[in-house]
């Protein structure tokens, strides 16, 4: 198998394309042939070695993977079945995507839906799998598209694009919160009605604002989340799944207890195997087609290290899908 390795050497972590035999892929009952992965935020994070991510070494990042069943001792799971993961802590904990084989506990896996290719399914991925837990969480609060606008912000990331999509299919006016002025007509394109630049949303947050938003989903965190949360509706509600911008929340309980606003905190990585399948059914039937042409990077293995670099640098628009069958 090939993978990308992360090691520690002294004060470094040196990310290399190596040659592995598969008796070196840690403890499972799966052995998968990784077909398709992906480049997240949070890889990008653990190949450039920033604190935190990943704490064990040597480690295999990608924090999710689509491919065909090799070898099972699950019989839920038989050979040539085709199946993903998302999260885990596959990428951070336990050897990830970036390789051409994995090794992973049963659990972890869930069955292709049947409209689905495995190339769509990393398409869609952890963050197209977040955005629709976001969108459900919405849902189950009460915020229909009769409520108000929804905003979303880090709109020109994975999470944000995906989330754009699954409102607008669903009926909601959409609002995109994004640093990137240059993205407003792909913004547009995927159903934003309207584009706000973010630095009005990095100044400390008043609190209470102006009743702007029946709902939000927040991929950010920091002084915008703040900012948003003083300028919910009534009875409205946030889903927060991100802290790019910063795990503090510097806000009042003012929105909370005077306008009954929800904040719901939204984890993909430890969501319930049992619940899975029928999240990715839900994405399957809502994302069209165009969704899928809208990929913006596809890559092979050997170029990850260098889009993890542009990934943290703000130089990458979307998704960006690495292909492991690549010669």
């Amino acid at each position: 198998m090939k993978a990308l390795v992360l090691q520690q050497q002294a004060e470094k972590i040196v990310p290399e394309i190596l040659a592995l035999s598969t008796d070196k892929l840690p403890s499972g009952d799966v052995i998968v042939d990784i077909h398709w992965s992906t480049l997240n935020y949070k890889d990008a994070l653990a190949i450039n070695g920033k604190a935190g991510v990943v704490r064990n070494y040597p480690m295999v990042p990608g924090i999710d993977f689509s491919g065909v069943i090799h070898h099972s001792e699950d019989p839920r799971f038989h050979v040539g079945q085709h199946v993903l993961l998302t999260g885990w802590g596959v990428g951070e904990t336990h050897w990830g995507g970036l390789a051409t084989q994995a090794k992973v506990p049963a659990d972890y896996l869930t069955p292709l839906p049947e409209a689905l290719s495995l190339r769509k399914a990393m398409i869609i991925g952890t963050a197209g799998f977040t955005a629709m837990l976001c969108v459900n969480a919405l849902e189950e609060a009460g915020i229909t598209p009769d409520k108000g606008e929804v905003v979303v912000s880090g709109a020109s990331g994975g999470v944000g694009s995906v989330a754009i999509q699954l409102l607008t299919a669903l009926g909601y006016d959409v609002v995109a919160i994004s640093g990137r002025e240059e993205n407003s007509d792909y913004l547009r394109s995927i159903g934003a009605k309207k584009i706000l630049p973010r630095s009005d949303y990095t100044h400390p947050a008043k609190p209470l604002g102006k009743q702007l938003w029946a709902g939000a989903i927040d991929t950010v965190g920091g002084d915008l989340l703040a900012n948003l949360l003083a300028q919910i509706s009534y009875n409205g509600a946030v889903a927060a799944c991100g802290l790019a911008g910063g795990f503090t929340l510097p806000t009042t309980v003012m929105p909370f207890i005077l306008r009954n606003v929800r904040l719901q905190g939204v984890d993909s990585v430890y969501y319930p195997a049992a619940k899975r399948s029928k999240v990715w059914e839900r994405l399957a039937q809502l994302l069209p087609e165009s969704f899928y042409e809208q990929i913006s990077s596809e890559i092979t293995l050997e170029q990850s290290v260098e889009y993890a670099k542009k990934l943290l640098n703000n130089q990458v628009t979307g998704r960006t899908l690495v292909n492991l069958r690549a010669e």
